[in-house]
């Protein structure tokens, strides 16, 4: 991939059971979470979408990863151009490196956490040989099967939205009040806008909330019960007509769901 139009340019589902996740996924989102590629020694596997485009990948925790404080949850990767010069200047403001710069074909990568605590993944890609102007599109602020919307609960909102400017060229001019939840506070890349900020309550866990696109928001909410996720808030509606929901999939990583309502 080249330099990619947005920061996020890969999501991440760590999970306890890859395949009941690819079943889950499947019937809400029409993904196709395949095999682990032969060979791989985390049993990496990748979504495709029904559109036949990556959407991301899958890694099964191990009972070590999960001893060390891994758990199921959607992880998004931010893309750099130097992995080691961005670790050092996140570690330097009070972020975490939570996994050493790893090097494979697709690129280097490590994993961080902000200096409020929310880890995410830093990556340089590598574009494919065959495809050396290839961009990600795994964002899209509105087709289905994408990540729609980025949001962050965050314990500083001020000083996250300062931190994600500095390192990731995201800017924050437009805020919506939201009374003592304090402001909703837009996240902007350029012309893009990729979520929002907001303050986290306590019963929040300090993780990225990834909003998946469907085409059909009471269908969808009716397939993540079906298949044994929850919803856990919403559908509701959003300024501009459409809804969106909080949910949790079987294995207890949340997500988020928006679009349309069913005609």
């Amino acid at each position: 991939m080249t330099s990619p139009n947005v920061p996020f340019i890969w999501y991440e589902l760590m999970t306890t059971d890859a395949d009941a996740a690819a079943t889950f996924y499947g019937a809400v989102l029409g993904w196709t979470i395949h095999p682990p590629e032969p060979g791989s020694l985390v049993h990496y596997r990748h979504i495709t979408r029904s559109d036949g485009g990556g959407q991301g990948g899958v890694i099964e925790l191990t009972p070590e990863m999960q001893a060390e404080g891994a758990h199921p949850a959607w992880v998004p990767y931010l893309h750099v151009a130097d992995i080691d010069a961005a670790v050092a200047a996140i570690t330097a403001e009070g972020g975490r490196q939570l996994m050493p710069r790893t090097e494979i074909p697709e690129g280097s990568f490590a994993m961080v956490t902000d200096p409020q605590g929310t880890p995410f993944y830093l990556m340089k890609p590598n574009p494919p040989a065959e495809r050396p102007d290839a961009i990600s599109d795994v964002f899209s602020a509105e087709k289905s099967g994408h990540v729609r919307w980025n949001e962050l609960p965050s314990t500083d909102p001020e000083a996250s939205k300062a931190f994600y400017a500095k390192h990731f060229g995201m800017s924050f001019t437009r805020s919506m009040p939201m009374g003592e939840m304090g402001n909703y506070e837009f996240m902007d890349h350029g012309a893009v806008t990729l979520g929002a900020i907001m303050r986290k309550n306590p019963q929040q866990p300090a993780m990225w909330t990834m909003y998946f696109g469907v085409p059909d928001i009471e269908k969808a909410a009716a397939a993540i019960t079906a298949e044994g996720g929850k919803m856990l808030w919403g559908p509701h509606e959003v300024p501009g007509g459409e809804c969106s929901g909080i949910a949790m999939d079987p294995q207890g990583a949340l997500f988020g769901v928006v679009g349309p309502k069913g005609g």
